[in-house]
């Protein structure tokens, strides 16, 4: 019935594997990773949200320009509100994975028959995450203050 094709095999393994499953070990198992689609969600509505509110508030205020440079300070001041969405949109979305990369990381190690053994390897993992978000948040850190500081000066340098 079942030739060698990875799609067939697969469909053997689960109609061999059906009769021994256990629902409520199925459903424990699923509810982690549901619980991190449902964060994602959750983050990636708010995000939404947040970015509409600006681009709703940036279309307002530019109904109200009076004349083309009026217009053109709103969308330069439309453009650093959004850079600085960004970088708050992907500070939370690199922290979102980073705390579900360090539970992850505990799953694995408690499910292992030695967790002791795995135990250097799962702190030097999550100190590797950690690390890789800090240097992101830096470094966002530095780009919102060059942009501030470019901002500055093309202000300083109109006198009006």
């Amino acid at each position: 019935m079942f030739k060698n094709t990875p799609f067939e095999a697969i469909a053997k393994t689960m109609s061999e594997s059906a009769p021994k499953m256990n629902p409520v070990a199925l459903q424990e198992a699923i509810k982690p990773v549901q619980d991190n689609l449902k964060a994602w969600a959750d983050l990636a509505q708010v995000q939404a949200k947040e970015a509409q509110a600006v681009i709703a508030e940036t279309v307002e205020s530019i109904k109200g320009a009076k004349d083309p440079q009026a217009a053109f300070e709103l969308m330069k001041a439309s453009a650093e509100a959004g850079m600085a969405i960004f970088a708050k949109n992907l500070k939370a979305a690199t922290s979102l994975s980073v705390d579900q990369f360090h539970s992850s990381v505990d799953a694995i190690e408690k499910a292992l028959p030695a967790p002791e053994a795995f135990a250097s390897v799962a702190k030097n993992l999550k100190a590797a995450a950690s690390t890789a978000e800090s240097t992101l948040d830096t470094a966002l850190e530095k780009g919102a203050a060059a942009v501030a500081s470019v901002s500055g000066a093309t202000k300083a340098k109109k006198p009006r």
